[in-house]
């Protein structure tokens, strides 16, 4: 019992780090510690600092891109569509990185910038974390000790997951609430306000979804995150998926998610690419996964998210 509790919990720590993301030679890149990059759009959110929690955030770079680490209060920067663009629809964006790190660049601002250009008012959610050894050796050394062996990687339980992340569904109907708050002004019908997540962020995303009470997205989408089976409620929003046949995390464990919402015949596309690993996020590779950003525009377009109103 107590090895498998600590199998599942070096599993949630894993997720969304982004190992698999980019070529070999690519992930021997080290983390590199770097000064907290100026935000000055990032609204904090009234969750207050986590408790408990003496280490402070922390920000480097890995793969080429920014992550950060120990976040102990949450932030959400809007992304704004140009003047005359806008569509009225909006993205809650939730990085991957196991709860212990976010992927801020790859899977948040990248996809933030994305949506934009198409006039989707996209608003990224730094979301407070498990807190991770405040030293960077420390801290490599933690996750070498997650990546370390080669045991079977037990399954995902949505719903004993669900019930660890109280603070992070608190910063997600928190987000949502100030964009509804704030909707005038930023252009944004109420109504059409949806959310993606990568890996540790779909879980969030779909936490938020089955358990966020005012939260409501109006469309979600889990990106390569965990397909267990939940409890689909009635009025459960279109829902897109997008998964790598070799990812290592989830590939193998059925799409128990995706049969649900058809059998609740609640609207569901799903994308299983061949290759792709896992954290491909908006990294350009040479794999169809590439292309899962184009295929979830089109889904969105094809529901009526993208279509201007009043």
């Amino acid at each position: 019992m107590l090895k498998a509790r600590a199998r599942s919990m070096a599993l949630l720590g894993a997720i969304a780090i982004g190992t698999f993301a980019v070529p070999a030679t690519a992930q021997k890149d080290q983390m590199t510690p770097i000064a907290a990059p100026a935000q000055p759009d990032a609204i904090t959110l009234d969750t207050g600092p986590l408790p408990d929690a003496p280490n402070k955030e922390a920000w480097h770079r890995q793969y080429g891109s920014t992550f950060t680490r120990n976040v102990t209060v949450a932030t959400l920067t809007p992304f704004l569509p140009a003047s005359g663009t806008a569509t009225g629809a909006a993205v809650v964006v939730a990085p991957g990185g196991g709860f212990r790190t976010l992927s801020m660049e790859n899977e948040g601002w990248d996809v933030a910038r994305a949506l934009a250009k198409r006039g989707v008012a996209a608003f990224v959610l730094k979301y407070r974390l498990n807190q991770t050894p405040a030293d960077m050796p420390g801290f490599e050394r933690s996750m070498a000790e997650i990546f370390g062996g080669s045991a079977p990687r037990p399954r995902v339980d949505p719903t004993a997951m669900t019930a660890r992340l109280g603070p992070q569904i608190a910063d997600a109907r928190a987000a949502f609430a100030l964009i509804r708050r704030r909707a005038a002004e930023w252009r944004v019908d109420p109504d059409r306000i949806g959310m993606i997540g990568f890996s540790a962020g779909a879980m969030l995303t779909m936490a938020t979804t089955l358990a966020g009470q005012d939260a409501k997205p109006a469309f979600v989408a889990n990106i390569y995150g965990p397909l267990g089976a939940v409890d689909v409620p009635a009025d459960a929003p279109p829902l897109f998926v997008a998964l790598a046949a070799d990812d290592p995390f989830f590939a193998n464990d059925g799409i128990g998610l995706v049969d649900k919402w058809r059998a609740a015949k609640r609207p569901v596309e799903f994308h299983l690419y061949e290759q792709g690993g896992h954290g491909f996020g908006m990294y350009q590779k040479p794999t169809t996964s590439t292309g899962w950003f184009d295929a979830y525009v089109r889904w969105l377009a094809m529901h009526g998210v993208l279509a201007k109103k009043p």
